[in-house]
């Protein structure tokens, strides 16, 4: 088996071997864009750097490590047909670092383990987590993790996280962006909307909020729910990801005239399943998404709300470094706004 180094980090990302110790090191002079990607294959790759020592000319409370745990699969987060939401939260993340003089560890996690004890966990927290300051979480994470996580850490979620102890985060105002999306539907003339939603490994929150939103604003909107044109909005109501681009097919034809999705990516694969099943995005249905991430090659232009990933990273690196200096201050929930991009996928019921 090849030894990882940073040798093979840089041969991989076509750099040098001095830029991407210095990615290491937190030189002011690295982009945070570079260390981000040199951070994230160093993940990818199992490559950990330990820092040993601290500089003579430096204090040793400024040579700070923070972890940052992504809860999700590999295959997911490096997609290639869009870009991820993680990989611009972390480039967020990488700016605020540079600019702290915080070293950065990055490490993925298995979604379907719900105990620190498990060698997912354990493996990381007990050698190199033993030098970290404090912990950010991204994506959703089992509540029995992020309690025990709670004790050991100071704390950040780069998502609100239902279930959860007295957990610090960092999120978009989703209640603010549906309401951009169903006003913007409702102007149109759409009156039977359905919420679309796929099943998770983790429960997704981020997901039941912005369900949880679209049914406020609806309501205030005067706007009809039927509950039969809902699909996954209900955790015990879950379908495979096949079944539901079946029923939103058979949904269209009864009359549903725009999906609200809850996610840009889950939009891009209900257009394409609908294109296979004969149905025309948006001269049969309105599909819309939530996330501002760019379409790939075979999408349109979507109608989405666009989250201000980047903002999201570098507030929650911040906040972060404010818990580690002061750890018991009063919990904090940020929550940044956003904007609508009317994109290619909206029309008039009918068109």
């Amino acid at each position: 088996m090849k030894q990882i180094n940073q040798e093979v980090i840089a041969k991989e990302l076509n750099l040098s071997k001095a830029t991407v110790s210095r990615c290491f090191t937190n030189h002011p002079g690295i982009n945070p864009r570079t260390r981000a990607r040199v951070f994230e294959l160093a993940s990818r790759l199992g490559y950990h750097h330990m820092s040993t020592r601290t500089p003579k000319n430096r204090k040793k409370n400024v040579n700070r490590s923070i972890g940052v745990l992504i809860c999700t699969d590999e295959e997911e987060y490096y997609r290639k047909d869009y870009d991820s939401p993680g990989r611009i939260i972390m480039k967020g993340i990488s700016e605020y670092c540079q600019l702290g003089k915080l070293n950065i560890s990055v490490h993925f996690v298995d979604p379907t383990v719900t105990s620190v004890e498990d060698s997912a966990y354990d493996d990381i927290l007990s050698t190199i987590g033993r030098n970290w300051s404090g912990l950010l979480l991204m994506y959703p994470f089992p509540s029995s993790v992020t309690d025990k996580l709670l004790v050991q850490y100071p704390c950040v979620s780069l998502v609100e996280q239902r279930g959860a102890g007295p957990l610090d985060c960092v999120d978009v105002d989703h209640y603010q962006g549906m309401s951009l999306i169903i006003n913007s539907l409702k102007d149109l003339g759409h009156r039977r909307i359905s919420f679309y939603s796929k099943m998770y490994k983790v429960e997704a929150s981020w997901s039941m909020r912005r369900c949880g939103a679209f049914f406020e604003k609806m309501i205030q909107q005067g706007l009809p729910i039927k509950q039969a044109d809902l699909i996954n909005a209900y955790p015990s109501q879950m379908v495979s990801l096949e079944d539901s681009f079946d029923l939103a097919a058979s949904k269209v034809k009864e009359g549903v005239t725009a999906f609200v999705c809850a996610a840009d990516h889950q939009a891009y694969d209900l257009i394409r399943a609908l294109r296979m099943r004969g149905i025309r995005v948006p001269e049969d249905v309105t599909v819309t998404g939530f996330d501002g991430i760019d379409a790939p090659e075979d999408i349109p232009n979507l109608s989405t709300v666009q989250i201000p990933y980047h903002q999201i990273g570098y507030t929650s690196a911040k906040r972060l470094d404010d818990l580690m200096t002061k750890r018991f201050g009063p919990t904090q929930h940020i929550l940044l706004g956003c904007r609508f991009n009317a994109g290619n996928t909206m029309a008039t019921p009918g068109h």
